[in-house]
């Protein structure tokens, strides 16, 4: 693995956290908080998103187990988040360790301003060598706007502050080829290289205390891996485990990583945000020659490989792009609709030069699509 100061970020879910009877298991916790706090001694920087809420509450609700209902979810999360916020707290404390709760919706992500502060708010956090504690703000958030489970949202954080690996803790050790609760000859999957639809067909469904199961942890590993970040997927059972899947000796199953880095470059935080979490107002239709410009030779979308525009969006707002009716990247226009129509028509024929997106704010569409709609490179 990467030699010397690492960031990760350490996602865990609820069925590695809470008791199969409701609450938290406070064992299962003091196991990751010493683990977390042999990484930080070792010199990393570690952010933690944490699953629980939900699965902490519901007992105190009057359920028997965890509620389907929106709003029976959102109730429990509120009582359920304070609970295990005040028991990260005293855990951490053991180790003279100060945390930080941070409660995100996907309109943290999707409004650019949001976006940028939630980086630095994060960021400033690590420097301080505070753990950030790291949940949906699953009381107010719609299904609409939701990250779907923390596995993505992981994902999402670590390509947010640039991590040098996502963990993703589960209580399974790694994928399998085939289901090891019904096959005793079951291999365990030590390395992908990436995440196919092939693979995605090993996994299972949901755990019964939480939304994800190996299929969501494989297509956050899969987002990450496009983000630029390698993600390890597996389990722990002794507080000295973390280090050793900092040190590529993990309980699990690697994604995307060999040698000294990741297999993909990353993807710098403003393209991360056009890729992944802009709202789009419009389209452009652009002939073959300006798809191989930008696709093939990295180059700006020039005014004169647009061929048709539609929506109605203003200059700074991002647009899809399209040739032939295939989705082939996203971008900042420096140009609104009504302008480029006019360029497009008779009268403005004769102004048709300038760059309608820079490459500095264009990202290309891949074969693989990431679960939040539009695919990256």
């Amino acid at each position: 693995m990467k030699k010397g100061k690492m960031r990760l970020v350490v996602k865990v879910g609820s069925s590695s956290l809470a008791s199969p009877q409701g609450g938290c298991d406070l064992e299962k916790m003091s196991r990751l908080v010493a683990a977390i706090h042999l990484l930080r001694t070792a010199g990393h920087e570690v952010a933690l998103v944490s699953s629980g809420a939900v699965a902490s509450g519901y007992k105190m609700l009057g359920y028997q187990q965890r509620p389907r209902t929106l709003v029976a979810k959102q109730a429990a999360a509120a009582i359920g988040q304070s609970l295990l916020m005040q028991t990260y707290s005293e855990l951490f404390a053991r180790y003279s360790c100060t945390i930080a709760q941070v409660l995100l919706t996907r309109g943290d992500f999707s409004d650019r301003e949001r976006y940028h502060h939630a980086f630095q708010t994060l960021t400033l956090l690590l420097g301080k060598k505070i753990v950030p504690v790291i949940n949906e703000n699953d009381t107010v958030s719609v299904a609409e706007l939701t990250f779907g489970d923390n596995d993505m949202l992981g994902a999402l954080v670590a390509g947010l502050i640039h991590a040098d690996l996502y963990v993703i803790l589960t209580d399974t050790n790694g994928l399998y080829d085939k289901d090891p609760r019904k096959h005793p000859d079951a291999r365990r999957i030590p390395y992908l290289h990436s995440v196919t639809e092939e693979i995605e067909s090993l996994a299972g469904g949901a755990s019964r205390l939480g939304t994800g199961g190996m299929r969501s942890k494989l297509v956050a590993a899969g987002t990450a891996l496009d983000l630029g970040i390698p993600s390890f997927i597996g389990s722990i059972a002794d507080e000295r485990d973390l280090l050793s899947i900092v040190d590529g000796a993990g309980n699990g199953t690697y994604v995307g990583f060999t040698g000294e880095r990741a297999v993909r470059p990353g993807l710098p935080k403003r393209k991360q945000w056009i890729a992944l979490h802009s709202p789009t107002r419009g389209h452009i239709m652009v002939d073959s020659g300006a798809a191989e410009a930008v696709l093939e030779h990295q180059r700006s979308l020039l005014l004169a490989g647009v061929t048709e525009v539609s929506g109605s969006f203003s200059k700074g707002d991002v647009v899809e792009v399209f040739h032939h009716n295939h989705l082939i990247g996203r971008g900042i226009c420096n140009m609104d609709a009504a302008e480029l129509q006019f360029l497009l028509g008779a009268a403005g024929q004769s102004r048709r030069n300038g760059i309608v997106i820079h490459r500095d704010h264009w990202t290309a569409a891949c074969d693989r699509k990431n679960p939040l709609g539009h695919g990256l490179r």
